[in-house]
């Protein structure tokens, strides 16, 4: 629960004739991380010689062409049963499986895309076509004659005698054939030997000349009758061919959707094996399994595997090796807080897992700062809204529907103990304290809040130093137990002059913040001395007290900030009552008798609160929480646990 799965590293050396009945229960079990074990390859095998790596390309391929077939003939990818899920198919089996259906539908599919074509072709010529169709003129007679060249097109009404002076000086012939207020058809002829000239003038102009159509005779409206008659054949053509296909989708769509998983099942098992260590006529499978795991996994793999040999060496919590797979422990209720903990950092196979202790925080600090009983239930319900999925605009926010639900039940209590519901502070009598009236003591409440907490980061850190065994962190790191004297005995000596007064606790508090202060001027040395790592002391021993002076003064100011930085749940807290009786007085200049104009502002006012004051503290929330708490004891930088399974489960945490 506090800390990630306890792991166990596992080597297995399968004979060749079992390689893929164990890769697939490997998969099935959906516990075995698997790590690269081809470099374990012997020298003189050639690593390609078993022709995996081969199969892989020649899998995706297949399952590529396959996938293009379906979107030929409108077929959607079905989810596949389990005999699929567990389906290993011979490469050379599955292409003749499928070139036999392929071929079928080719020509057909062919046909088609041809017609397709066809059909966009002569729409395409009818609509160049159509402004000419009142012309009586035999298209014909203007195909490339022997002498004269013209060109039949649209030209702009303004651009007409810029085309007619350009031409000044060849002979030409320019016919205007219609025209209308914006453009006209015109006719340009002249000699074949000045076609360049014909042709760049009439560029200039913006004449767009009408690609006239080959195979075909007659007047414009004959042929664009001709045209119509054959684009009605063609579609009825088409139609044919798409009820073809249909035809062929019905038939096949079962075996097409069960060869298209057993394809890409067997493209993933063969990507699996190809990071296997070959040797000679076997193959050696490294990785990790969660500990517990691991008899019943023992168990299986001598199932469908008698000869398997199988190595496993647990992986103590200590360890310091970076490979080990972190697995969180923690249950799909808290989901959303441990995707927050992962968002700052994966925690290391050695740390605590600080993803129960964010469960509890998390909403704390939110409702510490928003506490509004009736706006902390308008949160609850969106919440659980967003977790129920039934609105599909946000179904891609489900993931926070927890968090905002644990956040809004929070803030919901703090407004009871608030006195505050939609703003009203004097609809409830407050359970506890109200934050307006008692500015000075939330605000001090805040403070030893955040004192509390940052002692406790102190010890989580303390304990991470220990379980990997790291005593130079342990006891000279600033957020070791050095810093966390330190921090205490300038606590206490402040605490003495300004409240208790009293000499003996003030020198004992400046002692001990004198020693533990030396310790984490000097951690670097020490944490060296402690380690047996050489040189004790990086650079000239003058940059290094320079160095480690500034060190002590950048820890000490940094507690001091860090310690202040808590304060703002307490300034939200009257900030949040403050914003609401700004939008009372807001609403009473709307409307003084309180009538609908009075409450519409208040209504405009809990939205703008709980939409954009609400953001602004789950921001704040989540800086105190990365910043000022898990920079106390969180490194993070564990590697995810991704075990090896063809199966999605939505379910799995991140």
């Amino acid at each position: 629960m506090f800390f990630p799965k306890e792991m166990t590293e596992i080597q297995m050396v399968v004979p060749s004739e079992d390689l893929v009945t164990v890769t697939k229960s490997i998969s099935d079990q959906g516990i075995f991380q698997t790590a690269d074990s081809s470099y374990m390859t012997l020298q003189n095998e050639n690593k390609s010689t078993d022709g995996w790596q081969e199969k892989v390309s020649g899998y995706a391929t297949l399952e590529h062409r396959i996938q293009m077939l379906m979107q030929l003939v409108h077929m959607e990818e079905a989810a596949p049963s389990n005999a699929e899920f567990n389906s290993f198919i011979d490469l050379k089996t599955a292409q003749k499986n499928f070139e036999e259906m392929d071929q079928e539908v080719k020509k057909t599919s062919d046909q088609l895309v041809g017609s397709g074509k066809k059909l966009e072709e002569m729409k395409s010529t009818i609509e160049q076509l159509d402004p000419f169709s009142e012309l009586e003129i035999d298209i014909n007679l203007l195909r490339s004659p022997r002498f004269l060249f013209s060109i039949l097109g649209v030209i702009p009404n303004d651009n007409i005698e810029r085309l007619q002076t350009s031409l000044e000086r060849i002979p030409f012939v320019f016919l205007v054939l219609r025209q209308d207020k914006q453009k006209s058809i015109v006719w340009l002829g002249g000699s074949q030997n000045n076609s360049e000239n014909l042709v760049r003038a009439a560029r200039s102009a913006y004449l767009n000349p009408v690609s006239l159509p080959e195979g075909y005779h007659g007047t414009p409206t004959e042929i664009i009758q001709l045209l119509n008659s054959e684009i009605k054949e063609t579609k009825q053509k088409q139609s044919e061919l798409e009820q073809a296909l249909s035809k062929f989708r019905d038939h096949y769509q079962a075996q097409l959707q069960a060869l298209l998983w057993e394809v890409r099942m067997s493209r993933m098992y063969a990507d699996a094996i190809v990071h296997f260590g070959h040797l000679h006529y076997t193959y050696l499978i490294v990785g990790w399994i969660p500990t517990r795991s691991l008899d019943s996994f023992t168990r299986t793999i001598k199932k469908v595997s008698a000869n398997a040999i199988l190595d496993s060496y647990p992986v103590k919590r200590s360890s310091p090796d970076p490979s080990v797979p972190v697995g969180l422990n923690n249950p799909k209720l808290i989901s959303s807080f441990q995707m927050l903990v992962t968002t700052y950092g994966r925690p290391r196979y050695n740390e605590i897992d600080p993803t129960w202790m964010m469960t509890f925080l998390f909403p704390l600090l939110y409702g510490a700062m928003f506490g509004d009983a009736g706006q902390g239930l308008i949160l609850t319900l969106l919440g659980w809204l967003l977790t129920s999925r039934k609105v599909k605009a946000l179904k891609s926010l489900a993931g926070l529907g927890g968090l905002i639900t644990a956040c809004g039940l929070s803030a919901t209590l703090f407004g009871f103990l608030y006195g505050s519901v939609f703003g009203f502070e004097n609809v409830l009598k407050p359970i506890w304290i109200s934050p307006v009236n008692n500015i000075l003591m939330i605000l001090e409440i805040a403070i030893a809040g955040g004192v509390i907490l940052l002692s406790l980061g102190f010890l989580l850190g303390i304990y991470n130093a220990w379980a990997a065994r790291e005593w130079g962190d342990l006891f000279f790191d600033n957020h070791g137990l050095a810093g966390l004297l330190l921090y205490w005995s300038l606590l206490g000596a402040g605490a003495s002059l300004l409240l208790l007064h009293n000499p003996l606790i003030t020198t004992i508090a400046i002692i001990i913040a004198f020693t533990s202060g030396m310790a984490v001027m000097f951690s670097d040395f020490l944490k060296n001395l402690v380690g047996g790592h050489r040189p004790l002391i990086e650079g000239g021993l003058g940059a290094y007290l320079f160095q480690a002076f500034f060190q002590l003064f950048e820890t000490v100011v940094s507690f001091l900030s860090n310690s202040l930085s808590w304060v703002r749940v307490g300034a939200f807290a009257v900030a949040h009552g403050g914003l609401s009786a700004a939008f009372f007085i807001l609403a009473e200049l709307a409307s003084p008798v309180k009538g609908v104009g009075y409450w519409f502002v208040l209504l405009l006012g809990n939205i703008f609160i709980v939409g954009f004051e609400g953001l602004i503290v789950g921001i704040q929330t989540m800086r105190l929480s990365y910043y000022e708490f898990f920079g106390k004891f969180f490194h993070g930088g564990g590697l995810k646990y991704e075990p090896l399974s063809l199966r999605t489960d939505e379910s799995k945490l991140p």
